[in-house]
């Protein structure tokens, strides 16, 4: 089977768009599918919920530059059939620098096609910085399906139709004509409030097709859990948000056809 490669995006911090990246791949990897995290923000957030410490010389900085690859930044998680590709924070200067760079938008796709084309992973998730940068913009050029983790708030939905006209961009200038937006992952939902439930509602009305049946829940667990380096299964397995990830797996895997064990690792 294929690798398939998504990337979580969203302009807009605070979404859960990190969270999500980390607990998906590790829902993924309960489910015996062998996923690789690659973190691509260089705040170096996913990196640390996942447990890994920062380490120079091991984000795909260099790689990006064309010193190294890829394969070699590969490094195991606490977690079985969960690898990672670090960040640190090198990565910010990478912003700058690949502007100078030729086929600028295309360096990311170049740099995982050999961990693609290994076969070692039925998934790759890339955590993107919360911005439209350049990072961003090259994570959407290598992906084959965007996941856009949106917080149940009005003002998330303004920042929706930016990023999907981004899309509509890189796919008129043929950047990445397979682009499709995969799904609208809503986040931070509020049983208490109506406000999550309306913003939820209008993403359904103009999205049916694309906006997940699960929705993730605002608790505190939630967001304690990566200052501890764990994902939510691993710092409560009774969480509301351990039961959330696992059904958004679910749909995931049922949505795109990921077969449970589908790839070795290498």
């Amino acid at each position: 089977m294929p690798t398939t490669v998504f990337t979580i995006a969203n302009q807009k911090g605070g979404v859960g768009k990190t969270t999500t990246a980390v607990n998906l791949a590790a829902a993924l990897a309960e489910k015996k599918i062998h996923t690789l995290l690659v973190d691509l923000d260089p705040q170096a957030n996913a990196t640390s919920a996942i447990g890994v410490e920062k380490k120079a010389g091991r984000s795909l900085y260099g790689p990006l530059h064309g010193e190294g690859t890829a394969v070699e930044m590969i490094t195991a998680t606490d977690y079985e059939h969960l690898a990672l590709i670090p960040s640190e924070e090198d990565l910010a200067a990478a912003e700058i620098e690949l502007a100078q760079t030729e086929n600028y938008l295309l360096r990311l796709r170049a740099v995982l096609e050999p961990v693609r084309s290994s076969n070692g992973y039925r998934v790759i998730i890339i955590d993107c910085p919360p911005a439209l940068g350049l990072l961003s913009m090259n994570s959407l050029a290598a992906a084959d399906f965007l996941l856009i983790a949106l917080q149940c708030e009005y003002l998330a939905l303004e920042g929706l139709g930016q990023i999907l006209r981004n899309v509509e961009r890189l796919k008129s200038a043929h950047i990445n004509d397979n682009l499709e937006l995969g799904g609208i992952v809503m986040t931070m939902f509020d049983l208490r409030t109506n406000l999550s439930r309306q913003v939820v509602d209008e993403v359904k009305q103009h999205l049916p097709d694309k906006i997940f049946t699960t929705v993730i829940p605002r608790t505190v667990r939630l967001s304690e859990a990566p200052s501890f380096g764990k994902p939510i299964f691993a710092y409560d397995a009774l969480n509301p948000g351990s039961t959330a990830y696992r059904s958004l797996a679910k749909e995931v895997i049922a949505r795109f056809g990921l077969k449970e064990g589908a790839a070795e690792k290498k």
